[in-house]
C-alpha cells in the first residue's frame, strides 16, 4: 500500500510540473508578444504625431473640420 501510495504521489508531481513548465513557456510567449505589440504601437502613435503635424501644417482649419466630422461629440 506505502509503494502505491508513493508511486501515485510521484506520478501526480510530475504531472503538476509538467504542467507549470507548460504554463510558464506560454506566459514567456505571451509575454513577448506583448512587448512586440507595444513596440508597435509606440511607432503608430509616433507617426499619427507626425502626420498630425504635417496635416497641420498643410491646412489647420481642414484638420480641425475633419476631426469634428469623424469624431463627433456624445451628448
Amino acid at each position: 500500500m506505502v509503494v502505491v501510495l508513493a508511486a501515485a504521489r510521484t506520478s501526480a508531481a510530475k504531472v503538476w510540473r509538467e504542467e507549470a513548465e507548460a504554463q510558464k513557456s506560454r506566459a514567456d510567449r505571451l509575454e513577448s508578444s506583448l512587448k512586440e505589440i507595444n513596440e508597435r504601437l509606440a511607432r503608430i502613435e509616433t507617426e499619427n504625431k507626425r502626420l498630425i503635424q504635417l496635416l497641420t501644417s498643410l491646412d489647420p482649419n481642414r484638420l480641425a473640420v475633419i476631426r469634428l466630422a469623424t469624431n463627433p461629440t456624445e451628448d
